[in-house]
């Protein structure tokens, strides 16, 4: 894996100021893989996320993209070819989802595509919202803001750059105003468009089994227990998830041998 296809974390220390240190991470987030960031509440996923992004200042280590710090790279070369998803999806003015999505194009004003006028109306139609269009954002439930969210995030990213740099998108809870049926309809479609188009997928995730199902790699911020990267189906063993989260698990299997969990609690949850 070269470097130009890698979003890396080197000695990362996650934490607000001059806080407790949630975690260090060391690892190397792949383009052309769905990479899902878990972890308990507190334990710094989010403020990860925001350090990945750019927003937030790490107590110690880097973030490099291309190999190069992130700080290096020009704020609009960066949005040419990474999309963020922020856990907050409120807009302060009154858009309408259509506008809202318009404004993924906006960094590709000067260098419009060739397919510019389609590229909006696609990406609406691939997260469900183009009935939407006209809507006013701020009237939306909370499910159909992220669902317009999401349409902006892949507008955004919607062609490879020509100098073929990997394109990324950074999600913070994706999936958390979703219901069940649009969850799956947005993992799968984030699962395709890193096998498919090779971009790099990084999205912040409570849901161990949506997880399990489609992402390609996990990093787990275990807190006491430590941080945890690599391939979802040999990080996110039952071991692992008593320690973490403290739930005691079996491991089963679907029917096309993936791996999966009965979770035993107060009451069972098929994972």
């Amino acid at each position: 894996m070269s470097e130009a296809s890698l979003l890396e974390c080197r000695g990362l220390g996650v934490g607000i100021g001059q806080g407790p240190r949630l975690a260090t991470v060391n690892a190397g987030l792949k383009a052309g893989r769905f990479t899902a960031i878990l972890g308990p509440n507190g334990a710094g996923k989010s403020t990860l996320m925001s350090m990945l992004v750019g927003e937030r200042a790490a107590q110690a280590g880097q973030v490099l993209l291309d190999g190069l710090p992130l700080a290096q790279h020009s704020m609009a070369a960066l949005a040419c070819r990474r999309a963020v998803m922020p856990q907050d999806g409120s807009v302060a003015f009154d858009f309408t989802a259509q506008e809202v999505v318009e404004l993924g194009r906006y960094p590709h004003r000067n260098q419009p595509s060739a397919q510019e006028e389609g590229i909006v109306q696609a990406a609406m139609e691939l997260t469900g919202v183009a009935h939407l269009a006209q809507r006013s954002i701020n009237t939306l439930s909370g499910g159909e803001r992220a669902r317009s969210h999401l349409a902006r995030a892949l507008a955004q990213v919607w062609e490879a750059p020509q100098d073929g740099k990997a394109r990324w998108l950074l999600l913070d809870e994706p999936t958390a105003a979703l219901d069940l049926a649009h969850q799956h309809h947005a993992m799968r479609l984030l699962r395709n468009w890193a096998a498919e188009q090779g971009v790099g997928v990084v999205a912040v995730i409570h849901d161990l089994n949506l997880a399990l199902r489609y992402a390609d790699d996990v990093l787990v911020l275990g807190a006491d227990a430590g941080v945890h990267s690599g391939a979802t189906q040999q990080v996110l063993r039952p071991e692992l998830v008593q320690q973490v989260w403290g739930m005691q698990c079996d491991s089963v299997r679907s029917s096309d041998g993936a791996l999966q969990y009965i979770f035993v609690a107060d009451s069972a949850m098929v994972v």
